[in-house]
């Protein structure tokens, strides 16, 4: 056996030193073995400091990570403009909640807090070991905070300024307080439930009657006060500005109830029985409806959200030929900033210097990055390609493209007005009945005993509890919702499913939602031989062999259309990686050339081409004429100076894009197609979709604007989007439906979501929201039937509250089974979810 000497282990990390990289540094006399040089500065850091007890106070056993990578710029979080998101106040002394990277236990609080509180300017530092924040205030005339963030880099922690209200964000507050309150509600139900089997059981006829009762007032008793309180404090507040609120019948009841299970419980009555447990029951239900009404609140502010984070937060300034990192709210109209190569461009402006293609997608949904060069026009959000660009600013924040868009989503959030169901119109109305026979009940048995008379007006408070009501359209809804989620139809917005069934105009974005949304490459001409991907004949060798040299080439670009020669080879498992590329070279705004196995290969446009001194081929300029009066674009490709060959490429619709154009034109609907293409490109689309209405050449502000004029008209609109340009659009029309595979703010901003972006599931969707119309008006029907019935039997005192406990969910009952049958109505359908 061979000798092997122990492994070295980083003084600092105790993690393993690798063997031909140790790094050593002298500390306290004795030369010590570490594992990077973040690891050594960490330690020298801390002893200069005197701070080694930090070493000793680690647990024995536990491993410090390798020191985390400080924040780049730190001299940006020193700006009054970026401490303001974060600072309390912007005086002299500041505090902030840093969040800490690298904390570990708590000899890291011990370090943290000591070297800090060692810093002159520090008033106060103190961690948070489970949150691993940082709550420290300091004097910001003697001491900067990037300093401070500097010196925990220093020691081996990265901070970043941390806003607690922001990161927990209200809604979010208010959901986890209801969610509280639910549990708590939750639990006393689960405990009641025992108490009411003894007591149905016999209980309340012997010795125990009285035991169980109070053990069930202990019970409901902090349930009503904690999880009841937000219907009594809205309650009240309908009560203080004259308005009968879905929670003053709900408040009523529980009240009465309880108040009256109290007055058994107390007296010790041997005529009535408690109901504990229909007060708990009622209040956990109605949480559960709460809850999940929050939940789709806290979802509706995700695309502004999403909008807002497209938008960069700096920008790097260009002044006097130095570059200086500022906030974007620093920016002023007529600055210059630079933006380097695959960057987002922060402001909207014109180009003075440079030149590079800008990926605009995000913006206008097109899939083809644009050429940019001086003078053009480029908008904040987009995406520079391989140019650097010097940009004057012509707008930033609310006054770009983007900021427009933002305010777009925001107004037409505020202007759509919440559909009112049929019981939220009719809840005041019904309070003032129910209280009305509750006491004119009470006043006809009162002469005959106060007892009867009590029990006959809470029979009919309980009897007439609007929860068959409240149920008939958010049950329909829940049953519609699950449905389409198994179908992947995300019904995000329930009511909306109410609004789908009475649309009678789809409005259609082009790119991404009845196209692929990416370049493919659709047919292949050179001078001998020609291939189209709709005859699905197999293409000619010498087709074959220019596509491989085309696509070894391509490979090295990150352009769209290089992409679709790339997939194109890749589809059918051509290997065109094995050929050499030398001296690659992209021209921006032209194409591409390289030398391919010894041979010049060039790609690109006609321009290309004309620099390159070579002749272009007449029938090729024909060809590619006539592709481009259909909507498809081309690129010529070059061989050691001779044009040999077109390719066409487009973004394809989709297979089903024709078959669901057909069924909603079969039903009646209007169809229009919106796009930002040329009005010709666009009609070619529509046209061989059979044909609809062509809005072309809309810019992304437009797109709301054309909604909104439908909308004038007296249409009721659906739109089908995937970009970040029919966001506005999709809030804006009376539904917005969202392909899967679109963006994150067209899917937050839409009411439906398909989730696999298939388009037949925009037919599917609007039957499922025509048989959930349906069925929400058999349940507002079965829960008048049950009042009529029993509000007669409790007011003759015929149905005890007892009875009435369990006749009232027996209509909530006939509700949830009618609207469970909505689950058929997909019986059969076999689509990919």
């Amino acid at each position: 056996m061979s000798d092997q000497s122990p492994a070295l282990t980083c003084y600092h990390c105790s993690l393993p030193v690798p063997p031909h990289e140790v790094i050593e540094a002298e500390i306290e006399g004795e030369s010590q073995q570490f594992c990077c040089t973040g690891c050594k500065a960490v330690c020298q850091a801390i002893y200069d400091a005197g701070l080694e007890g930090f070493y000793q106070r680690t647990p024995e056993g536990t491993n410090l990570a390798p020191p985390p990578e400080i924040p780049n710029e730190l001299a940006l979080y020193d700006l009054d403009e970026v401490q303001e998101e974060f600072v309390g106040a912007l005086g002299e002394e500041r505090d902030i909640h840093l969040l800490i990277e690298g904390i570990h236990c708590a000899a890291c609080v011990w370090l943290i807090e000591h070297t800090l509180n060692a810093l002159p300017g520090i008033v106060s530092a103190q961690v948070n070991l489970s949150g691993k924040r940082l709550h420290v205030k300091w004097h910001n005339e003697s001491l900067s905070l990037s300093k401070i963030i500097q010196r925990l880099g220093q020691i081996g922690y990265a901070a970043v300024p941390y806003d607690p209200e922001v990161a927990e964000g209200a809604l979010k507050r208010q959901n986890r307080n209801m969610l509280y309150r639910m549990a708590f509600a939750a639990f006393g139900m689960m405990n009641l439930m025992w108490i009411s089997i003894a007591l149905y059981a016999g209980a309340n006829e012997g010795e125990f009657r009285s035991l169980f009762h109070w053990v069930g007032f202990t019970l409901a008793t902090p349930v009503l006060i904690y999880s009841g309180y937000p219907f009594y404090k809205g309650a009240w507040s309908g009560l203080k500005n004259l308005h009968l609120g879905m929670d003053l019948p709900i408040a009523i009841g529980a009240s009465i109830t309880y108040l009256y299970s109290v007055y058994v419980t107390v007296t010790g009555s041997l005529v009535g029985e408690v109901y504990y447990d229909t007060v708990v029951n009622f209040l956990f239900v109605i949480l559960v409806g709460r809850y999940l009404e929050a939940m789709s609140k806290r979802q509706a502010v995700a695309a502004t959200q999403r909008l807002l984070d497209l938008q960069p937060r700096v920008a790097t300034l260009f002044v006097d030929g130095n570059e200086k990192i500022v906030p974007i709210r620093a920016v002023s109209m007529g600055d210059t900033v630079l933006v380097k190569p695959g960057e987002r461009i922060p402001v909207d402006g014109v180009i003075l210097e440079g030149r590079s293609s800008i990926d605009e997608s995000m913006l206008t949904g097109e899939s083809l990055a644009v050429m940019k060069e001086t003078g053009s026009a480029v908008s904040a959000g987009t995406i520079n390609g391989h140019g650097a660009l010097q940009i004057e600013v012509k707008g930033s924040l609310k006054n770009t493209a983007l900021g427009r868009i933002i305010s777009l989503v925001e107004e037409a959030q505020g202007s759509k007005a919440p559909i009112q169901c049929l019981a939220d119109q009719i809840v005041p109305w019904f309070v003032a009945a129910t209280l009305s026979l509750a006491t004119v009940t009470f006043l006809y048995w009162y002469g005959s005993s106060f007892e009867v008379a009590l029990l006959a007006a809470t029979s009919v408070l309980i009897i007439t509890c609007p929860c068959a009501f409240g149920l008939a359209t958010p049950m329909s809804i829940a049953v519609a919702s699950g449905l389409g989620a198994k179908y992947g139809i995300l019904v995000k917005n329930g009511e909306v499913l109410e609004t789908l069934s009475s649309i009678n105009h789809v409005i259609f974005d082009k790119t991404g939602t009845l196209t692929e949304g990416g370049m493919s490459v659709v047919e292949i001409h050179t001078k001998t031989h020609d291939w189209a991907c709709s005859t699905g004949e197999d293409p000619a060798d010498e087709i074959l062999s220019l596509m491989l040299k085309l696509g070894a080439m391509e490979r090295f670009s990150e352009h769209p259309t290089a992409q679709a020669v790339v997939n194109w080879l890749d589809s059918d498992s051509l290997d065109h990686r094995r050929l050499k590329v030398d001296n690659f070279v992209y021209t921006p705004g032209q194409g591409v050339s390289a030398t391919v196995n010894g041979e010049v290969v060039m790609a690109g446009n006609p321009a290309l081409m004309r620099e390159r001194g070579i002749v272009c081929n007449e029938a090729f300029e024909q060809l590619a004429i006539s592709l481009d009066s259909r909507g498809i674009g081309s690129i010529r490709v070059a061989v050691e100076g001779e044009e040999v060959a077109l390719i066409a490429m487009e973004d394809q619709l989709r297979p089903d894009a024709k078959i669901l154009i057909d069924a909603l034109k079969a039903e009646g609907l209007n169809l229009t197609l919106l796009s930002g293409d040329r009005q010709d490109a666009a009609e070619a689309i529509a046209s061989r979709l059979g044909g609809m209405n062509v809005i072309a050449e809309v810019l992304p502000e437009e797109k709301d604007q054309v909604v909104r004029q439908l909308q004038a008209k007296g249409e009721r609109v659906a739109m089908v989007g995937d970009g970040v340009n029919d966001a506005p659009a999709l809030v804006r029309a009376d539904v917005g439906i969202a392909m899967g595979s679109g963006t994150d703010v067209s899917i937050a901003s839409a009411d439906i979501v398909l989730m696999s972006g298939e388009l037949e599931k925009v037919r599917l969707a609007v039957g499922l929201s025509r048989r959930t119309l349906k069925t929400i008006r058999q349940n507002i029907g079965i829960s008048i039937t049950y009042n009529i019935i029993m509000v007669p039997l409790a007011m003759s005192a015929i149905v005890t509250p007892l009875v009435a406990a369990i006749s009232m969910p027996m209509s909530s009952l006939a509700v949830i089974g009618n609207s469970a049958r909505i689950r058929t109505l997909f019986k059969g359908v076999k689509i990919r979810s």
